[in-house]
Order: structure tokens, then C-alpha cells, then sequence
């Protein structure tokens, strides 16, 4: 790995499901993340992604690409455009540093209308045994 690389995108297609159980699995009961007629109400075209189902699929991001010993240090994202059902967020990601076994990712994820998470990373990728 350095500086400049690239990792594949990563396209996921942003679901109902996908989004009423990200809120589920991190335990957050607030109804515009599953009832879309609440969201309506407080301005939402419909239902929302929240954070911790963006964080989640962030980290899965980086250790698609450096694999299941990657070791995730620091995860620094920022919310943008949210993710309504029905849409595609496709992530991408630069390796901006490299120092030793560790590495500085800038992550961006967008979908139809703009930057949904932007933010950096900083993996560690663990030494071979007997390296």
C-alpha cells in the first residue's frame, strides 16, 4: 500500500430493509429511521439511513479491501446528503498517508444527491508473524 492508491468502489443499493435494520442493530428507535410517515412529517421525503448503519458499512469498506486482520484505529466520518431508500450509495476511497503498517484513507460515499458521508479512516494492517 501507498500514498495515492485507490480502492475499488463499493456500490450499495440503499433499501427499506437495509436501513429499518441498521437502526435496529445499533439500537436506534428514532422513527424516521423506520416509519416513513413520521419522517414525512418532520420534512423527510421518507425514512433515513442513520450514522452508526453508515459507520458500519464505512469499515466494511476498508477491510473488503485490506482484509479481516485490517485493524480500524480511528474512523472520522461526517454526514451529508442522507440516504433515502431507493437509491445507490457508491463508496470510494484514496490511501493519502502511509506510515509503517498503518495507513490513512479518505473515504467518500455518494449517492443521486451528493455526498452522503465524507470523512478518513486510519487502518492497521498487523505484521506477519516472524516479519
Amino acid at each position: 500500500m501507498k500514498a495515492g492508491d485507490e480502492l475499488p468502489p463499493l456500490t450499495i443499493p440503499i433499501t427499506r430493509t437495509l436501513i429499518v435494520a441498521g437502526a435496529i442493530a445499533s439500537r436506534d428507535y428514532q422513527d424516521v429511521h423506520h416509519d416513513a410517515e413520521l419522517a414525512k412529517e418532520k420534512g423527510s421525503p421518507d425514512i433515513f439511513m442513520n450514522i452508526l448503519t453508515t459507520n458500519g458499512l464505512v469499515g466494511r469498506f476498508i477491510t473488503d479491501h485490506f482484509g479481516p486482520t485490517a485493524v480500524l484505529r480511528k474512523v472520522a466520518i461526517r454526514l451529508g446528503a442522507p440516504n433515502h431508500p431507493g437509491d445507490t450509495m457508491t463508496l470510494t476511497g484514496t490511501i493519502t498517508e502511509v506510515e509503517g503498517d498503518t495507513a490513512l484513507v479518505r473515504v467518500i460515499g455518494a449517492n443521486g444527491m451528493g455526498n452522503h458521508v465524507t470523512g478518513t479512516v486510519t487502518v492497521s494492517l498487523p505484521r506477519e508473524a516472524g516479519s
